[in-house]
Formats: structure tokens, sequence, C-alpha cells
């Protein structure tokens, strides 16, 4: 671990990021306090990070419901009083501070009235093979609607000089029409696509976990993967064009891969504008 990145940081990065109770929920008995276990913290300690989590993502969304512009958009989203939203990915959606969360807390405070139901079904590490593979779990919520972020783990290469990425292009396009065919066939949702964003390569290849793990990610593999997103016939919401290239700093956190909050509120921004535009 670099100097300048402390223990108390890192702990909660993988507190952010990571969450066992997801991955274990057919496992009896998982509770706050074994995850915080897990950790290597007392539950009071695991709580006290979430917490701080929850109060930053209800900020960002009293940020962006100050906008006029946005709260009007809100209230012009086509969710139906009692629909149920998943948010379906990898840590770009599990984050605890992400694009879903905070749409979750736009609603609390804006159209609380409605009851809409917000599932974050957002797996840390999932490439769009894993999520074919757990996708039973979307259609057991029965949703009305799927917004699908696809992440940049299909690009993400392993070990020294690695000659290919985890999921190759052909088969990530593969791999998505597979999922639409999935909800197509087993729900009756409203489904849209979300593109992964760009990265900061230098940050990447400069952060401790990713060194320890011989793990990387390359802006020109995730263009692939967005790519193949945007081939579908969907509505998607293009966040690689969004984020710019290179990324701009301001929305990448200190990892150089996963949205910042910034970067996260600017996400919520775009799905919500294209929501409205393609469904309102």
């Amino acid at each position: 671990m670099t100097n300048s990145i402390s223990q108390r940081q890192m702990l909660e990065y993988w507190i952010q990021l990571t969450h066992p109770e997801k991955v274990l929920a057919q496992f009896p008995g998982i509770n706050d306090g074994i995850v915080a276990s897990m950790f290597g913290i007392d539950v009071a300690t695991y709580n006290e990070i979430r917490r701080g989590f929850q109060a930053r993502v209800r900020q960002a969304a009293e940020e962006l419901l100050a906008d006029a512009d946005f709260a009007a958009l809100v209230d012009r989203l086509p969710f139906a009083p009692g629909a149920k939203v998943v948010g379906f990915g990898s840590s770009t959606t599990d984050d605890l501070q992400s694009w879903l969360e905070i749409l979750r807390a736009v609603f609390a405070l804006r159209r609380p009235q409605d009851g809409v139901r917000f599932v974050n079904a957002g797996v840390s590490g999932d490439t769009s093979t894993h999520e074919i593979a757990r996708f039973s779990t979307v259609v057991n919520e029965r949703p009305d609607w799927i917004i699908c972020h696809i992440s940049s783990n299909d690009g993400r290469r392993h070990g020294v000089s690695p000659t290919k990425p985890l999921v190759s292009p052909e088969e990530t396009e593969k791999n998505l029409v597979m999922l639409r065919h999935f909800a197509a066939s087993q729900t009756s949702a409203k489904w849209i696509w979300m593109t992964p964003t760009s990265l900061i390569e230098e940050k990447i290849a400069a952060f401790p976990f990713f060194q320890l793990g011989q793990i990387m990610f390359y802006n020109e593999d995730s263009a692939c993967v967005a790519e193949a997103v945007l081939k579908q016939p969907d509505p998607a919401v293009n966040l690689w064009e969004l984020f710019g290239q290179p990324a701009d700093a301001e929305l990448v956190s200190w990892d150089g891969l996963h949205p910042s909050l910034k970067g996260n509120k600017r996400i919520l921004r775009a799905l919500v504008t294209d929501l409205v535009k393609h469904f309102a």
C-alpha cells in the first residue's frame, strides 16, 4: 500500500464497492455483524461507514434537485406508482454511492408518495457472462423497469502481459443479446442500457489493489464494450462519450476506474434525461 492511501481509505473503498451479503444471500444467518467481521472491524464501525455513504448520497440528491430543470425531469420520469426499478450491473451499480442509490434518494425526496421501489442488483466484479448466470435473480424481482449498466469488466485484463480481455468483444455482443432475450421472454419490464464510462489508465496502473492483483483496464477495451452496448436496439445512455476521452478527472475516483460522486451525479442526469426522452 502506498503512503498516500491510508488503511481507513482502503477499508471505506472496500465497503463502498464490495457487498458479501449479496454473493452469500443464499446462506442463512448472513447479517451486518458477519459482514463487518469479514472486513476485520466491529459492526458499529461498519454501520458508521455505511451511514457516511448514505449521507453523501442524500446530499448529492439534494444538490441535483436544487436544479429546477432536473427536478422537472424527475417529475416526468415514467415510473408509475408502486413500480419496481432494478439496476443491473457490476460495481458501478453496486457502489453505495452509485447513480442508482442517488436515484433512490431523489425519489425519496421528490416523489415519496409514488412508492417507487429500487433494487440494486449490481455485483462488483461481474462481467456480462456472470450477469447471464445470475439473471434469474432479476426475473424473480418481477421488475417493471431494468436499467442495465454494462461495466468495463468484460475488458478487464489479468496477469503479466495478457493477450486478451476476460470476455472477447464478439462474446460481449452475444451476451448482451442473451440478457435482453431473457428479459423480453421472462419479464414485461421496459429496458434501457448504459455503456461503460471511460477510464484513467495511469491511475489504474498505480492503484495498489490492481497492482497486487495484476489487474488492468484499458480505454481501448472499454470502448469495445461501449460499442457493443450502443449496437443494441433499445435506448442506451452513452456514458463513454459523457465522461470524455481521456476521462474527465473530476468524474473518476482515485482508483481511475469507478465514477466519483460527481461522476455518478453526471451519470444520473444523463439517465434521467434519456428516460424522459425515450419513455415519457
